[in-house]
């Protein structure tokens, strides 16, 4: 298996990790060993992934389609505070050079489907990768493949800390954090917070380009990208 290096790709499944080695770390660490007793660190991020992770499911069984995307909007928002403060906090450090096996990765499939029908009108958003990378086209994502996929990084650190490995799920929450979910919340945050001032200042949403919002249209990847950076650039009133 690869050694465990920060991935900077945001959105959609990423190469989770391997178990072989530890990320390189640059600052002190942030340690708990084999059977501590979580602190009030760990206690606090547990209940925030936690409550997540719980919000978002209930929001998905589509029983309130009113309020889903407040909701969201507010569960993504305190979910980046806690982030927030992983990113802050000096890089947490296992004792164990080897990630215990935390047993098969839950199925998501039927969550993303659920968040796909709750949000199909408004489910595709736009948005570039790095803003501070080279000048990139703006690429369709979609919010309920981002959330599903959040969803399924928070529970594997879920499955570390309430076997106990304190220290190894606060490894992956910060790790993952860094490496995907934190760039892909930033992304579906930006894109609840358009949604809501949209409505709130009643502006009108551009309608999606036939085909951005659905996966066998038979456009590709690349075709689908020059539609999605077709219609940001109509939106911002920019020549192509």
């Amino acid at each position: 298996m690869s050694d465990r290096t920060i991935n900077q790709q945001p959105h959609g499944p990423q190469p989770q990790p391997g178990p072989e080695a530890r990320a390189p770390h640059t600052h002190g660490p942030h340690t708990h060993g084999h059977g501590s007793e979580p602190d009030d660190l760990a206690v606090q991020i547990a209940d925030s992934v936690e409550s997540f992770v719980l919000a978002v499911t209930e929001v998905a069984k589509g029983d309130e389609p009113g309020s889903a995307v407040s909701l969201l909007l507010l569960e993504v928002s305190q979910l980046l505070l806690a982030g927030g403060r992983l990113g802050a906090i000096e890089d947490v450090v296992p004792e164990d050079r080897f990630e215990p096996d935390a047993g098969p990765e839950p199925d998501g499939e039927q969550l993303r489907e659920r968040l796909a029908e709750l949000l199909a009108p408004i489910d595709v958003y736009h948005e570039v990768f790095d803003p501070y990378g080279p000048p990139e086209k703006p690429n369709a994502f979609r919010i309920s493949d981002d959330l599903a996929g959040v969803v399924s990084e928070l529970q594997h650190g879920l499955t570390h800390y309430r076997e106990g490995r304190v220290s190894e799920a606060l490894w992956w929450w910060q790790f993952s954090y860094l490496s995907n979910w934190g760039t892909t919340c930033t992304a579906v945050l930006r894109a609840l917070q358009s949604l809501i001032a949209h409505v709130r200042l009643d502006s009108p949403i551009g309608a999606a380009p036939d085909g951005a919002d659905t996966d066998d249209d038979g456009l590709t990847d690349e075709q689908l990208e020059q539609q999605a950076g077709d219609l940001m650039a109509a939106e911002l009133g920019l020549g192509r």
